[in-house]
């Protein structure tokens, strides 16, 4: 095997530990055989039956509190810092590292790290922010956006859906003492508004709606501060499945733009979400 420069300095930057976890059958115990030599970190990896692992985690390079894996096969995933370590929300693996658990963040199952891999240039959800989900659905993507959040920041989700809303509360929020979850229509801030103190940081919004990005800014309207930030994730064929989704994207960054935004970027979410796309803008 070859190994390039880029492959040596990478691996200098970044802890490297292999272990190799071995099934009793008979017993149903794993047990885990160090094959590290004296010195490496162990990493476990938590996803069904055990293989050989050789995983390494490290910070993003621009976005807080968001971090790069490598798994054994050699792909490469994002993955936040688990807030109620031992639990999966959506059957992501979990991995230690130096103490630390991360869920690996799967962007065919979350549009926001969708959008990182094709290029979003800012993430304005940061550590201690005070977020507003606009169609938290069963928690996917507010679980790691509550990663990022962490202790002292919070996120307030709104779902429309009765049972998705059973399923956020008893998956997820119940573990995670920076979310509260409100069951509401998110054309109506103002009945889950009076209940939010403050004004907010951000806005994420994914919503299944014709009017995507005006229920997003009657929303800012109420509950964000000025110098605000929002990210709306765009589903052109809930708006009208006779247009061009391209038509669609600018037609709802026009919507925002209106309304007092100021449009960062539109970044197309294919393959992970067809005919989607994610819209960052700032007021």
């Amino acid at each position: 095997m070859v190994v390039d420069e880029t492959d040596v300095a990478e691996a200098a930057d970044m802890a490297v530990a292999v272990v190799a976890v071995t099934v009793a059958a008979e017993s149903g115990v794993a047990r885990a055989v160090l094959a590290a030599e004296t010195g490496a970190t162990i990493v476990a990896v938590s996803s069904g039956d055990k293989t050989i692992v050789q995983t390494r985690v490290k910070p993003h390079p621009e976005f807080a509190e968001i971090y790069q894996v490598v798994l054994e096969d050699g792909a490469k995933r994002l993955a936040t810092k688990n807030f109620a370590p031992g639990r999966s929300v959506y059957g992501e693996r979990l991995i230690r590292f130096e103490g630390v658990e991360y869920r690996v963040w799967d962007a065919f199952r979350s549009k926001l790290a969708g959008a990182i891999l094709k290029g979003l240039k800012a993430v304005p959800i940061l550590p201690g922010h005070r977020v507003l989900y606009l169609g938290a659905a069963s928690g996917t993507t507010p679980s790691h956006i509550s990663d990022i959040v962490g202790e002292e920041g919070h996120v307030y989700a709104v779902e429309f859906a009765q049972r998705s809303q059973r399923d956020l509360i008893t998956n997820v929020v119940a573990h995670r003492s920076n979310m509260s979850p409100f069951l509401a229509d998110a054309r109506m801030p103002q009945k889950y508004g009076m209940f939010i103190p403050g004004k907010l940081d951000d806005i994420y919004c994914d919503i299944a709606q014709p009017e995507q990005a005006k229920v997003l800014a009657d929303n800012a309207d109420v509950l964000l501060k000025n110098g605000g930030w929002v990210m709306l994730a765009v589903k052109a064929q809930s708006i009208d499945v006779t247009k061009p989704p391209a038509e669609i994207y600018e037609q709802e960054a026009k919507v925002l733009e209106k309304r007092g935004f100021h449009v960062e970027q539109v970044v197309d979410l294919e393959p992970y979400d067809i005919a989607h796309a994610m819209i960052v803008a700032q007021r």
